[in-house]
């Protein structure tokens, strides 16, 4: 299968994104752009109560269907202090060190009006403070925002329309250089949303069809830990989230190519489902790798945590310097898009599970190796262990099982 996806299609809509303030709890106006392009690409889709976004790609057959998940929402503050020198006091939206907030720039939403201002340290000045700019704590309580307006007190403030709560969102300083790398804040996971938006493109000018309905959920809330709580159908058996990955020292993460992770911080993924995207990744050709993340959580956690009994997976496309200024590479984004329609063109990984209860006999399996007969299942598998060296506790040849194959199963990896 040739996948061409629309790469100056995706990096349109990417720099349009990135200029489009979403802190969560502000995601509004990234929805309602989204919801327009959706709309004309002729793709159905409806807004949950809170603004969330569940787009349908009709397929042959409608129920079990699968889902991809992508969150709209970004980093962000709020104004939690309206200072007597006329500067605003800050509050993260989202987990951000306050190191990255230094210097950046940014909107402040009023109930009625626009500002705009930057991000300081409370000693910002060498000329006035010599070296004690560099001895200040890194913590939000440090920081404050000047407003490009004449401020000078909280009396000012006030009349200005300034209140505890009010938004900031944060420049996203977007950079895309002619060798393919993209730097900018919020890549996490606006990088995302314009590769899903260019698969659904590419999916509906190539009119490929789909083996079952998929449900593209675009969510407001991930960065506080709520995205994809609410908003899936009930049929939905297995999904897939979208996000960035993390490239650093110790981790797996590739620069150039999709990463299917194996863990995060709520637990492992889906067995069957990873091994599954990996499966494709090898079929395909797709420049891949795995990962786990320990100090993370995606969508799929707080969909499972909100009740849903579903398979959940994460692929990622590589980024560095994750909640600060991000770099990822058009490569990788590409790849993350083959991965989707390649997933989303291939059949279920299990088409007996219609309902949400199944029987044992439908349930699947997954290798073995008991531990008292170590290789007995499957001799030929189990590394460095040679067929006639495996014996059982009672001096036992061990049967020949290997040659089992379960039904819709890849030769290599057999779950």
């Amino acid at each position: 299968m040739a996948v061409s996806l629309p790469l100056d299609y995706l990096q349109d809509m990417l720099l349009e994104l990135l200029s489009i303030h979403s802190p969560t709890g502000y995601t509004d106006p990234v929805v309602r752009r989204v919801s327009e392009e959706l709309g004309k690409m002729g793709v159905r889709y409806e807004l949950t109560r809170r603004g969330a976004i569940r787009a349908t790609l009709p397929g042959e057959v409608y129920s079990p269907d699968r889902a991809v998940v992508v969150h709209l929402d970004t980093l962000g503050a709020q104004v939690k202090e309206l200072k007597e020198n006329g500067r605003l006091g800050l509050t993260p939206v989202g987990t951000w060190s306050a190191r990255w907030a230094e210097g950046a720039r940014g909107s402040i939403f009023t109930d009625s009006k626009l500002f705009r201002g930057s991000i300081l340290p409370l000693k910002a000045s060498g000329h006035v403070y010599d070296d004690e700019v560099d001895k200040q704590p890194v913590n939000w309580d440090n920081l404050e925002m000047r407003v490009d307006a004449p401020l000078y007190n909280k009396r000012d403030l006030l009349e200005a329309g300034f209140n505890v709560g009010d938004f900031v969102g944060i420049d996203s300083q977007a950079e895309l250089l002619p060798n393919g790398y993209i730097n900018a804040r919020h890549l996490d996971d606006k990088a995302g949303v314009a590769t899903m938006l260019a698969v659904i493109k590419f999916l509906k000018e190539s009119k490929m069809k789909l083996p079952v309905d998929c449900h593209v959920l675009f969510t407001i809330s991930e960065e506080v830990g709520i995205g994809a709580s609410a908003g899936l159908h009930g049929d939905v058996a297995e999904m897939v989230t979208i996000d960035n990955g993390t490239m650093a020292p110790g981790q797996n993460t590739i620069e150039r190519g999709v990463t299917v992770v194996m863990a995060d911080s709520s637990g492992p993924f889906d067995y069957h489902l990873t091994h599954f995207l990996l499966h494709l990744c090898r079929d395909h050709g797709i420049t891949h790798a795995r990962d786990i993340f320990r100090y993370y959580r995606c969508d799929s956690a707080s969909a499972i945590e909100s009740g849903n009994d579903i398979r959940t997976s994460l692929i990622t496309f590589g980024l560095d310097a994750s909640h600060g200024y991000e770099r990822t590479h058009l490569d990788s984004l590409n790849s993350v898009g083959q991965l989707l329609v390649s997933y989303m063109t291939s059949h279920p990984i299990f088409k007996r599970t219609k309902s949400a209860h199944i029987s044992l006999q439908d349930f699947p399996e997954t290798r073995k190796v008991p531990v008292a007969t170590r290789a007995a299942d499957e001799p030929d598998n189990v590394a460095q262990l040679p067929l006639d060296e495996a014996k059982t506790d009672r001096g036992e040849r061990p049967r020949d099982d290997s040659k089992k194959v379960m039904p819709n199963a890849s030769k290599e990896d057999t779950p």
